[in-house]
């Protein structure tokens, strides 16, 4: 990391902390410090030439608009995210564009969440996995990338003022570890704090979140950004481990200046933060070569191929055959509905129509299409094109519905109230399905849809999510089997908004929100309690079909493992399937999800094809945050390993036994006898010090102790107790043996 020039003027250093204006910060030519130009977004440039803003009011360049989070997180497909990466670096690096605000890696606590469109999943092993992907690739391009939102931001509602109240193990486990994986895995150059707070404490002043975690825990080298206009204190950003604050405040300076004045900021930390912009900032600026607009739109079109999750197809009604007369329903075939709304909204290059894709395909074949628009986007009266549409579907062998959300329903800055359809899109689907003969439906939206009141009713179901630009063609050739669905869900579709594990507590009240699931998000809530959804979490289908086999697991150490799965294509078309292992385990003090993803892979084969496919499992796969001990533990003992088709069918299991750690929380005499007589170091003793081998105790009066203090034990149980002994036993218990105290 270089070093800062003496001889830059304080005002200088001051300047580089925060905007020069909207999308650039402060350059210092004298100290070879250039201005880097930053833009969204996660699936997209954005990039104003014109009137700036972070809400998308103003008119962005033309770029190309790829797939956005939702529809690559439900291909499960590290490649293709990287893919994705690649292209988006090379468009950044031809704008000059130095640093991409994204890939966003936040869990979907909620389906209510309205920016749910920008994120992966509901899991943090594929919201890590595919964000450090992304990372890696686009910034072997050039550019940079800036990780966000750092941290819990799972909300819109209130989201520059809540306070996400969040334990530390379910923060550990849950809400930090994709950010963890990009940071160590893929080393972006730089992270953006949230709005919001974590128990009190906004993320943009908190040290133990930007210095403590990221940086000395993780390893992160590079510089901490706020999001836009979120810092109200310049000062306590800085001195938690903030470096730069967007976009311009030019009062946060005078205020930076006083605190240096007046002893409250040291000067060495403003020069730590100087440090790493520089870092970044010193080095000459990406020239990419121009982009092929044309190249990139096919590339929009072969990504967006990966990730529609085929729900539902009853009577193989998918693939259409040809030689047949279709009759598309529904304004989404004609006025797609491709990305979401907010900062990341992107000005595509342009936009493949579903209608006139599918056309295109059919027609060569046989087949006719007709269209009726079924319905209106702006909330005005349907009836007369919901009459038309259902009599329309009258005559045809197949009637394709288009249903969806529009963008205003779903954006940045607000949260969803529920989570159906437009009741007159629902009941249009239902007129539709009882008079035609057979009845797909294809679904836009970038957060979870209920299929409730209509699902049971239709042949098909096509979950399309957003795709970008170029999904009117990747739905088209899904539709008609030019390519075969892949996508799996990466979050659990409920029965009811009611049954899911954020219901109670989203989005919160009086300015907090409490996160009362804990560990138990999406699928691990469903399958611990064996509750029903209408799809779970993994779930997909295919036009072809495979055969799975756990061939083998391995121990290979204390706390790790590899997985050997193999798969064959045992069906008539190329098609591709995704390995899902999960570990399930009971181990530990605390409570732990039935099971819980820790490796995946998705292999493409040809008929007949088979292949193995090796996965590792390190000791984080087997570990929980122990809070007690303030670290990650993996505890001796058995452990299944669970090859599932989704998180709610286990295909095969195998156990394994590890070593695991051989350590446990110190006791002291207020720590119940329970933890005394577990402890792996101490427990044995404590029993023959405390007499129990030698005297009947019942399992009621056992429980009644093992419940109890050991000071409270010394007082009421009238023995003759060794203090001296259990006191040294408790010394024992410590790490660093002594330092436990009666």
């Amino acid at each position: 990391m270089p070093e800062i020039p003496t001889e830059i003027a304080l005002d200088d250093k001051l300047a580089l902390l925060s905007g020069k204006n909207f999308w650039e910060t402060h350059p210092v030519p004298a100290a070879g410090i250039r201005s880097l130009l930053l833009a969204d977004g996660p699936y997209g440039l954005r990039i104003q030439s014109g009137q700036h803003d972070n809400l998308a009011i103003y008119d962005s360049d033309p770029a190309t608009c790829f797939p956005p989070g939702v529809a690559i997180g439900s291909s499960w497909d590290a490649a293709l995210a990287a893919r994705l990466g690649t292209a988006l670096g090379r468009e950044a690096a031809a704008r000059g564009v130095d640093v991409v605000l994204g890939p966003g890696v936040n869990i979907k606590r909620s389906p209510l969440c309205g920016r749910n469109f920008e994120y992966y999943s509901e899991d943090p092993l594929i919201s890590g996995v595919l964000g450090a992907a992304f990372t890696v690739a686009l910034q072997a391009e050039g550019p940079s990338v800036s990780v966000k939102h750092f941290a819990a931001n799972n909300q819109e509602t209130n989201r520059q003022t809540i306070s996400s109240e969040v334990d530390e193990r379910t923060l550990r486990e849950i809400y930090l570890p994709a950010f963890e994986r990009v940071v160590r895995e893929a080393q972006p150059r730089t992270v953006m704090a949230s709005y919001n707070k974590i128990n009190g404490v906004y993320t943009w002043a908190n040290r133990w979140l930007l210095t403590n975690v990221l940086r000395e825990e993780w390893g992160f080298e590079g510089f901490v950004m706020s999001d836009w206009s979120s810092v109200t204190n310049p000062v306590a950003a800085v001195q938690a481990g903030l470096d730069l604050v967007m976009p311009a405040e030019p009062e946060g300076i005078a205020e930076l200046r006083a605190a240096i004045e007046s002893g409250e900021l040291d000067l060495a930390v403003v020069d730590a933060a100087v440090t790493r912009l520089a870092a970044l900032a010193s080095a000459p600026r990406s020239q990419g070569a121009n982009v092929d607009d044309d190249k990139h739109h096919t590339l929009a079109q072969e990504v967006a191929e990966g990730c529609p999750v085929l729900l539902r197809n009853e009577h193989q009604v998918l693939p259409l055959p040809t030689g047949i007369d279709v009759a598309v329903v529904g304004l989404l075939a004609t006025e797609p509905r491709y990305q979401g709304g907010g900062s990341a909204h992107v000005n595509p290059t342009r936009v493949d129509e579903p209608l006139a894709e599918l056309r295109a395909l059919v027609e060569t074949g046989g087949s006719t299409v007709s269209f009726a628009p079924g319905y209106r986007l702006d909330g005005g009266d349907n009836a007369g094109l919901a009459d038309d549409a259902v009599e329309l579907v009258r005559h045809a062998d197949v009637a394709v519905v288009f249903a969806g959300l529009g963008e205003e329903q779903e954006s940045e800055g607000f949260d969803r109230e529920s989570i159906h359809l437009p009741a007159d899109q629902i009941d249009l689907i239902r007129r539709v399905a009882a008079t035609a003969q057979r009845t797909v439906v294809v679904l836009s939206h970038g957060g979870v849809v209920s299929l409730e009141g209509w699902h049971d009713e239709v042949d098909a179901i096509l979950d399309a999510f957003v795709l970008g630009q170029g999904g009117g063609r990747a739905i088209a050739r899904l539709l008609t089997g030019a390519a075969t669905p892949s996508g799996r869900l990466a979050e659990t579709i409920p029965l009811r908004l009611e049954d899911h594990p954020s219901w109670l507590n989203f989005p919160g009240e009086q300015g907090r929100v409490r996160y009362g699931e804990g560990v138990l998000v999406g699928y691990r809530y469903f399958s611990t309690a064996d509750a029903a959804v209408r799809y779970p979490f993994g779930y997909g289908l295919s036009y072809t079909s495979f055969e799975t086999d756990l061939a083998a697991v391995e121990v290979t150490g204390d706390d790790s493992a590899v997985v050997t799965v193999r798969v064959r294509n045992t069906g008539d078309r190329t098609g591709a399937h995704v390995v899902q292992v999960y570990v399930s385990s009971t181990r530990g003090d605390v409570r732990r999800p039935v099971r819980e993803l820790r490796a995946f892979d998705k292999v493409s084969l040809e008929p007949g094809e088979a292949t193995d496919v090796q996965l590792n499992l390190d000791r984080r796969a087997f570990a929980y945050w122990d809070t007690e001990l303030a670290d990650w533990t993996v505890k001796p003992g058995t452990y299944a390993i669970q090859l599932a088709e989704d998180a709610a069918t286990v295909i095969s299991e195998k156990t394994i036994d590890l070593t695991g750690d051989n350590h446990a929380a110190a006791v002291t005499f207020d720590t119940p006898i329970g933890a005394w007589l577990d402890h792996p170091e101490i427990g044995v003793l404590t029993n023959e010090t405390l007499g129990f081998g030698s005297v009947e105790v019942t399992a009621e009066q056992m429980a009644q102790v093992r419940s109890m203090t050991m000071r409270q034990f010394v007082r009421i149980s009238g023995l003759p107790l060794p203090i001296e002994a259990l006191q040294a036993l408790a010394d024992r218990s410590h790490p660093n043996h002594g330092l436990a105290t009666s």
